[in-house]
């Protein structure tokens, strides 16, 4: 009996040895799918902050804007996730993890369709809003569902290859942009990433599940808006500065 016993209890040992290797940086399967279907989501988001950075002269001739219009599709973009910092962790609390990122990836989506067809300015730089709002949202919220789903000796190389990814994604955004410009139209940039925002979105709606609790957190609006123009300035002003020591 007592051999038995043992012998059930060393096999639980390694299966759950198996069940940990496999699962690898994010603990099971399961979380492994989830956490890189939405790393994929924040990849194409933050690629797009510096994807338009070489296209911006073939967008001024295609649709007759000056420098310092077409320079709002790149400093629009960073205000707009700037402006979004602060609230943020309000969200988090308010909404549940499934609803939240569903959102960020639709307002994402809608942003880059409406960026895609745009015939003009107007309509260009307010896709790159709605873009910039759901970007602006997606990375918190990545980083919330990790700390929830994997276990704490875990955490530090799931965190690193987040990191890659984001450090990997606006590296290579000039590079990309420059390589489809030169051959294709600029709405390629926007064409291309639509089928992964849409995939992102369809498998998110149908695996990704609440992974934290809503609370009814009190918001200080006095402190929300100071913080909000706060950062919004500080992002703006760099911009400016850069702008003047470019030109």
């Amino acid at each position: 009996m007592k051999q038995g016993a043992f012998a059930k209890e060393r096999r639980a040992i390694v299966e759950k040895r198996e069940v940990q290797h496999t699962g690898g940086t994010f603990g099971s399967r399961g979380n492994f799918v989830v956490v890189m279907v939405m790393i994929l989501g924040v990849f194409v988001a933050i690629l797009n902050e510096t994807l338009l950075n070489v296209a911006l002269s073939k967008i001024m001739a295609d649709i007759g804007i000056s420098p310092s219009k077409a320079q709002w599709l790149t400093t629009g973009y960073l205000l707009v996730i700037g402006v979004l910092i602060p609230i943020t962790a309000y969200l988090l609390q308010r909404f549940t993890t499934r609803s939240l990122f569903l959102s960020a990836m639709g307002l994402f989506t809608v942003g880059t369709f409406i960026a895609a067809i745009s015939p003009g300015f107007a309509l260009l730089v307010t896709g790159r809003v709605l873009q910039a709002a759901g970007t602006g949202l997606l990375f918190p919220l990545l980083t919330n569902v990790v700390f929830a789903i994997v276990s704490i000796e875990k955490r530090g190389s799931a965190m690193g290859t987040i990191g890659i990814v984001i450090t990997f994604a606006p590296a290579i955004g000039p590079t990309l942009s420059g390589i489809i410009v030169e051959h294709f139209s600029w709405r390629v940039l926007f064409y291309g990433v639509l089928p992964i925002a849409l995939f992102v979105i369809g498998f998110a709606y149908a695996k990704l599940k609440n992974v934290t609790e809503t609370t009814n957190p009190k918001i200080d609006v006095i402190s929300l808006l100071l913080s909000t123009f706060g950062f919004g300035g500080i992002v703006y002003g760099f911009s400016s500065a850069g702008e003047s020591h470019g030109g």
